[in-house]
């Protein structure tokens, strides 16, 4: 008879958006725009029109105005987009929401994991004290090629709304590098390494809405999130009645918020599920010869 002895770690794996998300505004809006002597309006403004007149990808035409407005005024390199990314300002508890819900998942027995999925830029992202930390798995987030001398000349990764889905697949099977095709090899269930019920999606936005729809349909967890400054649901109350989202609460990562609160349940919540599964799977096991 064959058998099965369970997985021998059960990983939950947690997916941010970044921009209001986990920062108020726009990461660009904190430092950059401002530098090039733009207002933020204005920028947005030029990027969107660009990007309309060509039939571009919106976030390419950010990008190519981010490098075309920083020609003589700064030296546009990785080092200098870190800098403003040490700038960016994040929502109340976010600086040690990592290290206390991956305390909780070790002493209920699961590892968490936590991964940007962003349209921002990596760069930036990378020069935020929080990832300068390492508290993330990977940072999946549009993000520049540099020449020899350093300085940014093309777009290596772009990602928009509707790209974002692959890098959940990637995270199902454990594919992490964007060049690894065996992220279309096939898998069975069983040897997923995180199976989308066992995967969280927090976002803010229609931007994020492929990535939830995904994330729902397999059995995972949605959470649409509000800057409790505005405390504007508009949008979360949209997600939530097109069945975008399953859950929403307020953008505060302290201890004892709704959010926490929330996550802690689907931690407790996947321990219990993946305990039955392993049953499951161990009594399916059992009928083969």
């Amino acid at each position: 008879m064959a058998s099965y002895s369970g997985r021998d770690n059960i990983v939950l794996a947690i997916c941010y958006d970044f921009d209001k998300t986990l920062t108020p505004t726009d990461m660009q809006a904190q430092g950059y725009i401002q530098s090039v002597g733009y207002d933020v309006g204005e920028f947005w403004d030029k990027t969107n029109i660009l990007a309309e007149k060509n039939e571009m990808d919106s976030n390419l035409a950010y990008m190519y105005v981010m490098m075309d407005e920083a020609r003589g005024r700064l030296i546009f390199n990785r080092e200098k987009l870190q800098e403003y990314g040490k700038n960016v300002q994040l929502f109340q508890g976010v600086e040690d929401w990592f290290d206390r819900l991956n305390e909780y998942g070790c002493q209920r027995g699961i590892t968490v994991e936590h991964y940007i999925i962003s349209s921002g830029l990596k760069e930036m992202i990378e020069g935020t004290e929080i990832a300068r930390r390492g508290v993330f798995r990977k940072i999946y987030a549009s993000s520049f090629f540099y020449d020899d001398r350093g300085m940014a000349v093309w777009p290596a990764q772009v990602i928009n709304y509707t790209n974002k889905t692959q890098y959940l697949f990637r995270i199902e099977k454990g594919v992490l590098d964007i060049n690894d095709d065996k992220v279309n090899e096939y898998f069975a269930p069983e040897n997923m390494r995180v199976p989308f019920r066992n995967m969280v999606y927090i976002g803010d936005s229609d931007t994020d809405i492929p990535c939830m729809k995904l994330v729902n349909i397999n059995g995972g967890h949605s959470i649409g999130v509000y800057n409790p400054d505005t405390n504007n649901k508009d949008r979360v109350y949209k997600m939530l009645r097109d069945n975008r989202i399953r859950y929403f609460a307020p953008a505060d990562y302290r201890e004892g918020s709704e959010l926490d609160k929330l996550l802690k349940e689907i931690i407790d919540k996947t321990v219990a599920y993946e305990a039955l599964e392993t049953k499951h799977i161990k009594d399916l096991y059992e009928t083969k010869e």
